[in-house]
């Protein structure tokens, strides 16, 4: 399932993040990197899916 995050957080990284945990603030966080810029929504999706 982790692996299907992963793609998920690449393609879309605010999806990814909310399969993982849901309407928090690192989701929000997430749509706010992703908007300020593609590469740190991404790797900061990747990160909260490998530290869960």
């Amino acid at each position: 399932m982790d692996l299907l995050r992963v793609i998920l957080s690449i393609i879309l990284p605010p999806l990814g993040v909310f399969l993982q945990v849901g309407f928090t603030k690192h989701f929000f966080l997430n749509i706010l990197l992703t908007i300020l810029g593609y590469i740190p929504g991404v790797v900061h999706a990747v990160w909260i899916i490998a530290k869960k």
